[in-house]
């Protein structure tokens, strides 16, 4: 595969140096259709805005089906995410025109995003 995008040649050699990479190999770490999806949208002349769009479509019949087993399944009877959420019980509102540059610390979740 060769092209006149440079995006393409610097995408082979990624994968190239990916698949002789132990790190890679050991954990089966391969590129995917995700890996060349951009480069693929761009050649098209979909703009930037739109690829979340394409990834959505390409999945949207598999997302169907995986809800159409979770609905057909008697025993499932709610779909729970398994997340924890660690920000404050509570916090108080504060008006946008009272609050400082970067936020009040009551307004801001501790740790990492």
């Amino acid at each position: 595969v060769t092209g006149k995008n440079p995006l393409i040649e610097i995408a082979l050699e990624l994968e190239r140096i990916a698949l002789q990479d132990d790190y890679f190999v050991s954990r089966r770490l391969y590129p995917n259709v995700d890996f060349y999806s951009g480069i693929i949208y761009e050649a098209m002349g979909l703009p930037v805005a739109m690829f979340p769009v394409m990834f959505a479509i390409a999945r949207t019949a598999g997302w169907m089906a995986q809800w159409a087993e979770m609905v057909l399944d008697e025993e499932q009877k709610i779909v729970r995410p398994k997340q924890i959420y660690i920000g404050y019980d509570e916090r108080h509102y504060v008006p946008l025109d009272q609050r400082r540059e970067g936020g009040a610390p009551e307004t801001e979740v501790p740790g990492p995003l």
